[in-house]
């Protein structure tokens, strides 16, 4: 198996590229690539595949979230391919679900490691493999992308600058969910909603406790509109992924598993696709079973 350490040099606040040349020192079948540009870690799995058609092969994203989403879009649907990831950016929820970072950061653990089926979120021709989520966590992540825009880098204060500016403007939000036919706000107002594979979102923030990464289905979980005074209220309970289960929030959160989900909106609003913006009126969600191999360390 020949194996790719595909390093974004701009995820977290290290040197990540020194870091892995660190790690991989002295495997054998590894290289190491530097990406160059947002969307060339997706590129360079669709070369490498189409290059060698015949071999197995394993791709690891080396960075944040975002690096992780690139190299799993381009291996899907590739065959003898699987993915793992290093996780070294400013934001890595999608691995707590598999135990946390720190399982992930033995580079000859993660070449020699057993994969196992991985579902997808397919949203048009992009695949989520954590959350897709929008109205008030969208603007958190918008505010992300900006100070991050700015710094070149990484910044971990970023989201709490985002959640500020997210309880002036996005308390009260105008989209409509449909989750395999049911619809779920017929009034089209939330404060906000996740469409979940993984468990965790923006750092720290358990939106999805009962999410599985393998057992074809969304997990939705809506929130209806609420005042600032209760947002800080429930902020907590959110946060240690309790909201399912609080009797004291049954009013305000709509949950369901479903396979699809069609989201209508309108001028103006986008959703955030594994921390990256998207811009659009309306949007489908399917689940996409088993669409990877994903390699985790034992």
């Amino acid at each position: 198996m020949r194996c790719f350490f595909i390093v974004n040099p701009k995820a977290g606040a290290e040197d990540n590229l020194a870091a892995i040349r660190r790690a991989t020192q002295g495997l054998d079948n590894c290289e190491i690539y530097v990406t160059k540009a947002v969307g060339d870690a997706t590129a360079f799995v669709e070369s490498k595949c189409a290059e060698l058609p015949g071999e197995e092969l394993r791709f690891i994203a080396c960075g944040g979230d975002g690096t992780v989403n690139e190299v799993f879009n381009g291996a899907v649907g590739k065959r003898n391919v699987s993915v793992s990831c290093y996780p070294c950016g400013s934001g890595n929820d999608f691995v707590k679900v598999f135990g946390g970072a720190e399982k992930f950061l033995d580079a000859k653990a993660l070449v020699s490691a057993p994969a196992r089926k991985l579902d997808l979120i397919k949203v048009g021709d992009r695949y989520s493999n954590n959350v897709v989520n929008f109205g008030f966590d969208t603007t958190v992540a918008i505010t992300i992308n900006k100070e991050r825009d700015k710094t070149g880098k990484g910044n971990k204060n970023a989201y709490t600058k985002g959640v500020v500016t997210a309880l002036i403007k996005s308390m009260k939000n105008s989209f409509t969910v449909i989750a395999d036919g049911e619809t779920l706000n017929p009034d089209g107002k939330a404060l906000l909603c996740t469409l979940a594979n993984g468990q965790y979102v923006g750092g720290s923030f358990k939106c999805a406790p009962r999410a599985e990464t393998d057992d074809g289905l969304i997990e939705v979980c809506l929130i209806k509109p609420i005042s600032r005074i209760r947002f800080v209220q429930i902020l907590g309970t959110y946060t240690e992924g309790r909201h399912l289960d609080d009797p004291k929030l049954r009013d305000i959160v709509v949950y369901r598993r479903a396979k699809k989900i069609e989201v209508i909106a309108g001028e103006g609003f986008a959703y955030s696709l594994d921390g990256e913006i998207i811009y659009t009126d309306r949007f489908t969600a399917e689940i996409a079973p088993a669409a990877l191999d994903f390699a985790v360390p034992e």
